[in-house]
Order: structure tokens, then C-alpha cells, then sequence
């Protein structure tokens, strides 16, 4: 019995030794090279697009876990009061390389568009935002595959941006304008016939945010359109209604 059973033991085991590392060779093989693949296509996907991060997050201010957006408002009003600034700093180095101290002055011979460069910095600004914002909140969108994605704040941004440059940037025109029409420095200027002050700037970024949350019609219904413009849109609605009511205090002598 032994002799006839064994045979077969010691047939089978040579058999399924010889078998058993051939079928994982072959089956390891193929296995490995597409898992390779799968890991190396994984990566690619999921390469960080690290320029759309760093402007749809605003420098970062949007990975802030408490209240980011509030923080991507706030750096709309820095945007704004930029032109201003730089434009101190840039004066101040000129004087004191040229004219030893002269002081800085603002010509009062401003006129159109093209010699008022703060309303047109503005404008280029405000533009430029908004088309950096679709693109890098599509991008942030698919990348995280989320449709609007907490962490993306240039709509907050964009939106605070055009609160102040409607909102101060439209003359309140029954109201004589004079050039500058501010005395000393002022916190920062749209335009030579408009200049900011710290209740603007607080009425601004009160109204935007307010009707940020609310999101008044249509600004909810904005949220529908495909890829960055719908998480932008919407900011823009809201800005435009803040925009509204900061013009409006403005009239009333604010």
C-alpha cells in the first residue's frame, strides 16, 4: 500500500512545486508591470498643480481651518489698497535717491482713464483676479473633485475686490469732486477723484461678507455654471450687491 501511494505523493508535490512558483511567475509578471503602471499614472494624477493651489488658496490663506473665507476677504482689501502702497514706497525711494526728501505729492491735473493710473491698476487687478480665479478654481476643483472646494478663497478675494472698486470707484456725481479729494495721506486710493478710509474699508468688507452668506438671487443660482465660474460667480453677485449698498452709504455722506 505504501509503495503504491507513494507515487503519486511524490509525484503531485514535485508537480505542484514546480507549478505553484511558474503560475505566480506568470501571473506576478504581468500583475506587476500594470500595477507599476497604475502607481505611476496615480502619481501623475494626483501631482499637486501648485500654482493654481498658491493662487486659488490666496497664498494659503484658505487652508486657515476657522472661517477661511473671511481671511481671502480681508486679502481682497489688501489687493485693493496695493496700487496706493506701492506707489508710496516706489515715490518715497525716487525721492530720496533724486531730490533728497522733497516730499511726495498727487498732481492735481488728473484726467482720463489713461492719467489716472490707480483706477487703471484697479481695473487690470480686478481682471486679472477673476480670470487667475476661474482657472485655478476649475483646477483646485478637479484636482480635490470637489465642486466648490472650502479651501479655494480667490472668489472671496475677487468678489471683496470688486465691492470697493464699484462701490468707491463710481463718482456719487451730485456731489462736486475736487482733486485730491482727501488731505494728508488717505488709507488708499481707487481713483484720483476717490480715496479710502477706514469706513469704507469696514462698510465694504461688512457687505460683501454679509451678502456673501446670504447669497441674494442670483447668486446662488450662479453656483450652477460649470467649473471655476460657478465658484466664482457667485462672490461676484455678492460683491455687486455690496458694491450697491457701499455707494449708496457713500451718498448719504458716510
Amino acid at each position: 500500500m505504501s509503495t503504491g501511494a507513494d507515487p503519486p505523493s511524490s509525484g503531485l508535490a514535485p508537480s505542484s512545486a514546480h507549478d505553484s512558483p511558474s503560475a505566480s511567475g506568470a501571473g506576478s509578471s504581468p500583475d506587476s508591470n500594470e500595477g507599476k503602471a497604475a502607481t505611476r499614472h496615480g502619481e501623475q494624477a494626483a501631482r499637486k498643480p501648485r500654482f493654481a493651489l498658491f493662487i486659488a488658496t490666496a497664498c494659503g490663506l484658505g487652508y486657515i481651518p476657522i472661517a477661511p473665507g473671511t481671511f481671502g476677504s480681508l486679502a481682497g482689501l489688501l489687493l485693493t489698497l496695493f496700487p496706493w502702497w506701492a506707489w508710496i514706497s516706489a515715490t518715497a525711494v525716487y525721492i530720496a535717491v533724486k531730490h533728497f526728501g522733497a516730499g511726495v505729492f498727487i498732481s492735481e491735473r488728473a484726467g482720463p482713464l489713461e492719467s489716472d493710473p490707480f483706477l487703471l491698476s484697479q481695473i487690470v487687478l480686478a481682471l486679472l483676479t477673476a480670470t487667475a480665479g476661474v482657472w485655478s478654481a476649475r483646477r483646485l476643483a478637479e484636482f480635490w473633485s470637489t465642486k466648490d472646494p472650502q479651501r479655494v478663497v480667490i472668489d472671496e478675494v475677487s468678489g471683496q475686490h470688486l465691492t470697493l472698486l464699484l462701490g468707491c470707484g463710481i463718482p456719487v456725481w451730485w456731489k462736486a469732486a475736487r482733486l485730491p479729494p482727501f488731505e494728508g495721506y488717505p488709507v488708499g486710493l481707487i481713483s484720483f477723484h476717490s480715496a479710502l478710509n477706514w469706513k469704507y474699508l469696514l462698510a465694504g468688507f461688512i457687505l460683501f461678507r454679509a451678502f456673501d452668506i446670504w447669497k441674494p438671487f442670483p447668486a446662488r443660482q450662479a453656483e450652477s455654471l460649470p467649473g471655476g465660474w460657478g465658484i466664482m460667480a457667485d462672490d461676484w453677485v455678492a460683491g455687486i450687491y455690496a458694491a450697491i449698498g457701499l455707494w449708496l452709504a457713500r451718498a448719504a455722506g458716510l
